[in-house]
């Protein structure tokens, strides 16, 4: 450990100004500050955490042995001030707990209450937020029986005042041979880590981690300590190295990964001035900056800064694992026979382990660096791999050569790792933590740990790309059928899932170096595929899927599927059927593994009805497109037979659709045709306006359905009233009558992407947007909802454009924006203003980034054309998005 820096702060005079008389609150308060300045100073200068936070501990230390001599003497036997926790390691950051522990040697504590209380209160007074208990050694033992955490921050107890006998008596009461032995320990503190991972979805590789708690983060080297101390009562990490659980170079790593989340801890809490362990898009950029990261032409500084994080990690979590091993080889199954069973001459299983036979294995075979994954797949009895072979995996990865993936073997191996019928998902991410799988494919090494700053992307390109294939690995297994029964049966249908999974693989493998993922990415497919023995016909399916792995989301979110040019238009650039599927269930597996907030019932459907749609385009053949007119009688017809079934009259339905148009019937199912009809038919003008609301909708959210005569501000009006609601509007359906009726759907979700569950909240809704809808003319309100604190940290410029939809007669607008609280209240306004009809939307909210779709008119319902009018229609709409 680097020594601490000295002079750090002036003790001395600190010492003279207590011996002269002043104030010693005033003395104590001026010491610490000026002293935590200094080392704010030093860090700034120096970047030193490793010294730094040690300098802390020892100016805590003194403040509090200085304080404890004028409350309490030196010769009483029965009370000790000990620090534990991090403190006790010796170890604090600006922002960390100072955790005291007040050890009696009986639990009389009234004879100290007054002292107590004094003690207690000065360190407050003088500006030190202390942490304290007070407790008997036999109520130490006590409480640490009953809670592992207490145990674990006695095992960093660190004596400060007092009896050094009393402080050694609570460390025999409270030894390994008295409670937690080992075992007990180890399992408790196992579990605890996995619970802890669990809250952070079993992921370092989040967009905000946290540095303390998250998988490869200070608590995780913490954990290994513990075990350390408790199993070998060893002092410091470096012990693991006199027992061979580490070598020299790991035990560097180690302190290296450590040093690094040190200085961000560290960095992090004195910009904010508090305890702050998670690494909020706040503060990454000024991070980025404080560390000496510039900006490069496609590599933005904080992301270069968040790559080194999240590769840190990566390394962290390896050794963590490795150790965990030790661990278990040492303290739970020591006791254990150990006789291994052979495999083949290069592996057996020891003890539920996979290893090598000899340490030579890998240097003799350098294919069976990818040989034990395999045999992991097929032997379900195996558990995971030796401590010791994953250490001799880590120093023979320079093996993995050109010449080595040239081997034939090697390339099978490979190849036959993704045609498993099981664990496909789990040993390539087990890959990519060895670091083998960056060596294999050098193309992926360059997106390990590479973060994209956005808020759509919330995991590393890497770990985004193995949940993919996880997602798509999920959709073989029964127990996840329940979650997408479609898209299971698709999965099961397809002829090569390995193809499947490269495409996986390679959709964003060509992230963060310039020019079109899409199109690099399908050129390192080719290369890989063909290296790899495929046949021309199965390359040009993963290519095709990399450089279109986009099209089919876009095509749900941005354009209205109802339209059968659309469709023809999608089926066209698929071509056959099977790459339908293929890029059915790479949609979705992608979009299920990018954000979980953007995967919702209702983009499901979304997908779902494009695939559904196209398929049978594919099937009918494209040179016999859809008839509009013949589709629409087929919609009517359906939606006569449920109207027959509620005894509604013929002649009655007939006079209502005979002002409508054929796009209502396009846009609308048979069953929500029904539906519409039969309520207005009900209602046969006598309230006005019109709300129906289906809770739980086909489509995946809850529809909202207005009928009443048009008005200008009704899309304003309407869409202000949701948001106002906190409502998300994922869809607007806008159609108007011949006889001047609004027939307006929109489909709804909470913010938490859900159907709205609760019958209360329906009815506020309704009660809200009644009352709005019945006023003459709408006023803006101003939305009560904050935006999102993530949201300050991104500038995205509002960029509209327009384009002519011919063969529907209308405008097709563009828009690209920030996302901002009311902001389709907005949009409404600024049409209304314009005097321009809205037809239809598409809503689709892309992390920070709004991209909306409006299919506009003028008030004739024809297009607008005139580039002033289009040019005055979008900068009144920037205006009121700035207003």
């Amino acid at each position: 450990m680097s020594a601490v820096p000295q002079p750090v702060f002036d003790s001395a005079r600190f010492e003279e100004e207590l011996a002269d008389g002043r104030a010693a609150v005033q003395v104590y308060r001026e010491f610490l500050r000026n002293a935590h300045k200094a080392i704010e100073q030093r860090f700034m200068e120096e970047r030193r955490a490793a010294a730094l936070v040690q300098a802390r501990a020892e100016l805590i230390d003194q403040v509090l042995t200085r304080v404890w001599r004028d409350y309490f003497s030196a010769k009483d036997p029965n009370i000790a001030l000990i620090a534990v926790g991090g403190y006790g390691r010796g170890e604090l950051h600006p922002g960390s707990d100072i955790d005291i522990l007040i050890l009696l040697r009986n639990a009389d504590q009234e004879r100290y209450r007054e002292a107590l209380e004094m003690f207690v209160m000065f360190l407050w007074d003088i500006g030190l937020e202390i942490g304290q208990s007070v407790r008997s050694i036999d109520e130490c033992v006590a409480e640490a029986k009953q809670d592992i955490t207490i145990a674990t921050n006695l095992i960093e107890a660190r004596h400060l005042a007092g009896p050094i006998e009393l402080f050694d008596t609570l460390r025999h009461e409270t030894g390994p041979d008295r409670i937690w032995p080992s075992r007990a320990f180890f399992e408790a503190k196992w579990d605890e880590q996995i619970r802890r991972h669990h809250k952070y979805d079993d992921s370092a590789y989040n967009l905000e981690p946290n540095i303390k708690e998250g998988p490869g983060g200070l608590r995780d080297i913490q954990m290994i300590g513990w075990v350390a101390k408790r199993h070998f009562n060893a002092d410091t990490l470096h012990d693991l190295v006199k027992h061979h659980f580490l070598s020299e170079e790991e035990y560097f790593q180690l302190m290296e990964g450590q040093n690094f989340l040190w200085q961000v801890r560290f960095a992090l809490h004195t910009i904010t001035q508090r305890r702050e362990d998670r690494l909020l898009f706040d503060y990454q950029r000024t991070l980025a900056e404080l560390f000496g990261y510039r900006d490069e032409n496609t590599n933005l500084a904080v992301e270069q800064f968040m790559k080194k994080y999240y590769r840190t990690l990566m390394e962290l979590s390896l050794l963590n694992e490795m150790l965990l091993q030790l661990f278990q080889e040492a303290i739970l199954y020591a006791d254990s026979h150990g006789k291994p069973t052979v495999i083949n001459k290069r592996f057996q299983i020891r003890k539920g382990f996979i290893e090598v036979t000899n340490e030579r294995i890998f240097s003799r075979y350098p294919f069976a660096l990818l040989e034990v994954f395999l045999l992991i797949q097929q032997n379900t009895d195996i558990k995971g791999v030796r401590a010791s072979t994953i250490r001799l995996i880590r120093s023979h990865r320079h093996l993995i050569d050109t010449s080595f993936r040239e081997d034939l073997r090697n390339r099978s191996l490979f190849m036959e790792i993704l045609r498993q019928p099981r664990r496909v998902s789990h040993e390539l991410h087990r890959m990519n933590r060895y670091g083998i799988l960056a060596k294999y494919i050098p193309v992926f090494g360059n997106i390990v740990g590479l973060m994209q700053y956005d808020l759509f992307h919330i995991y590393t390109v890497d770990e985004h790309t193995l949940m993919v294939i996880r997602n798509m690995r999920r959709l073989t297994l029964k127990q996840y059928e329940h979650e997408l029964p479609n898209c299971s049966k698709i999965m099961r249908g397809i002829p090569k899932p390995e193809l499947l999974y490269l495409a996986g693989m390679f959709h964003d493998i060509a992230k963060g170096r310039g020019g079109d993922h899409s199109e690099l990415g399908a050129l390192d497919a080719i290369d890989f595929c063909l290296h790899h023995g495929l046949s021309n016909y199965d390359t040009n399916i993963v290519a095709w899927l990399v450089k279109q792995h986009l099209i089919m989301s876009t095509t749900a979110q941005r354009r209205d599927i109802s339209d059968p040019d659309v469709i023809t238009e999608f089926a066209a650039k698929v071509g056959d059927t099977t790459r339908l599927d293929y890029l059915y269930l790479l949609t979705v597996s992608d979009m299920r593994g990018t954000n979980h907030s953007i995967w919702n019932d209702w983009k499901a459907t979304l997908l779902r009805e494009l695939y559904e749609a196209t398929r049978r385009a594919l099937r009918r053949g494209l040179e016999n497109p859809q008839d509009l007119n013949e589709y629409c009688q087929e919609i009517q017809r359906q939606a006569r037979a449920i109207l027959e079934r509620q005894d509604v009259a013929p002649q009655r339905v007939d006079k209502l659709w005979r002002t409508l148009s054929e796009e209502y019937f396009m846009r609308h199912s048979a069953d929500e045709i029904a539906w519409h009809t039969e309520a207005i038919l009900s209602n046969d003008g006598e309230t006005f306006p019109l709300i129906l609301v289906q809770q739980h909708a086909q489509r995946g959210g809850t529809e909202i359905f207005i009928h009443m005569p048009i008005a200008d501000h009704l899309f304003a009006a309407s869409t202000g009233t949701f948001e106002q609601l906190g409502l998300t509007v994922a869809d607007a359906r806008i159609i108007t009558s011949d006889t001047g009726y609004a027939f307006d759907t929109y489909v709804l979700l909470e913010e938490t992407g859900e159907a709205i569950q609760s019958h209360h909240r329906v009815n506020d809704i309704l009660n809200s947007l009644r009352r709005e809808l019945q006023q003459s003319s709408y006023t803006h309100k101003e939305i009560n909802r904050r935006r999102a604190r993530r949201l300050k940290h991104f500038d995205t410029p509002t960029d509209i454009s327009f384009n002519q939809d011919q063969r529907n007669h209308r405008t097709v607008m563009e828009m690209i924006t920030a996302d901002r609280p009311g902001l389709l209240s907005k949009v409404g306004q600024a049409l209304m203003k314009c005097n321009v009809h809205l037809q239809n939307a598409k809503i689709a909210t892309i992390g920070e980034r709004v991209e909306d779709v409006f299919f506009i008119s003028d008030k004739d319902k024809q297009p607008i054309s005139d580039p002033q009018v289009l040019e005055q229609l979008r900068q009144t709409i920037i205006s009121y998005l700035e207003d």
